[in-house]
Formats: C-alpha cells, structure tokens, sequence
C-alpha cells in the first residue's frame, strides 16, 4: 500500500487550518503531518523532510508566503512542493511566489474537490497547475525584461515548453510530438538549464514574460 502523502498547513489563521485540516484528514491517501502560522514556520517544515506538500498562505505576518518560498528553494536540494493560498487569483503575491519557486495556487474559496485534486496533482504528476490561471497572472503582470535565454532554446524546446504551457504532462507531450517520456525530459531539461530556471512553471512563465507564449488555446 502507498503511503500518504504528507500535508503541512501554514496559515496565520488558525480557523482556516483547522479547516483544511479537516477536509485532508478525512482522505485515506493524505495525511496532515504539521501546522504553522507563518514563514518562519514553514522553514523549519520545510527543512525537517516530514512533509511532501505545504499548503501556505501568501500573506502572512513576519515571514510571508514568498520569502519563505524563496528560501526553502534556495536552501533546499529536493524541497516539498509548495502550494500557495490566496484569497484573489488575480493577486501579484500569487504572481511573485510562483516565480520565487511555488508549484502552484489555491483560492481559499476553492471547491473541497478541486482542493485534493490539486494537492494530489502538484505532488504526483509533472503537470503543470491550473495553466489557465497562469495565463491570466502574465497577463496582467507588469512587463518585465524578456528572460535570458528565450532566443537561445531551439525549435523542439519551444515545442515542449508551449506543450507544457498548454498543462500537457511529459506523457502528454511525448505523445503529442511522437517522442519517448525520456526526451521529453532531455529538452525540458535544456529549457531550464537555457533559462536559468529549477521546474516546469517558473520555465512557463519565463515563456511568457519573453513572449514566447502569449495565448493558449
């Protein structure tokens, strides 16, 4: 039997631990291993390896969602996944955190379903989350200077990197392009080594913000 994944909650409010709490616990595959109420407690989380995923909270007291997403990346060889949790999915702290490194969002008013469908998502799959909610975040970002590196990515890595943009897993765009899983990783690979990137979504904005990608279909 798998073991469940485990769950660390970090949130200034305890009311909305509490709550999360109670909908992870109830599922057999998750388990809510530690809580905290700031980023400060979300480093030590972080740096004791007991949890697979942190749920965080973007605007927190002393430590927020994206200093403390910045650091256990930059700390960090193999850090757990990180969720963001935010009340507006148009907010620009949602923006910076996932360019700090945060695989993915959550709006605090999300469905209890699309809740473990996306923890369980950013901890299992290489998908990207929620692409379309990215797409709208770049949009209404500020423009900034085309990332280092766009120029340089060659006409499969732009392929792959607009598949993975799109919300394709690897076994998706191997499928799309007739390649194997593994060379799907060999150019992901490149892309972020061109880019200067560590995953799949800070490469995806990366696109964006160089122009690479601008409209999802």
């Amino acid at each position: 039997m798998t073991a469940p994944l485990r769950i660390a909650l970090i949130d200034d409010e305890a009311l909305i631990r509490t709550g999360f709490a109670a909908i992870i616990g109830a599922e057999p595959d998750l388990e809510v291993v530690a809580q905290g109420a700031d980023g400060i407690d979300a480093l030590t989380i972080a740096r004791s390896g007991k949890a697979d995923v942190l749920l965080m909270d973007v605007r927190m007291p002393t430590v927020d969602g994206i200093q403390a997403t910045e650091r256990i990346v930059a700390e960090l060889a193999a850090p757990p996944k990180i969720l963001v949790v935010t009340t507006f999915d148009n907010d620009d702290y949602v923006w910076q955190a996932l360019r700090a490194g945060a695989d993915g969002f959550l709006l605090k008013r999300t469905r209890v379903e699309d809740l473990l469908a996306a923890v369980r998502l950013v901890a299992r799959t290489d998908a990207l989350l929620f692409p379309e909610a990215v797409r709208r975040l770049a949009a209404a970002a500020p423009t900034r200077k085309a990332p280092k590196g766009i120029d340089d990515l060659s006409e499969r890595e732009r392929e792959v990197l607009v598949l993975a943009a799109r919300g394709l897993s690897n076994q998706e765009i191997a499928a799309e392009l007739f390649l194997g899983r593994e060379t799907v990783k060999t150019h992901l690979s490149g892309v972020y080594a061109k880019l200067g990137v560590r995953d799949r979504t800070q490469a995806v904005i990366a696109a964006y913000e160089g122009g690479l990608v601008t409209v999802l279909p």
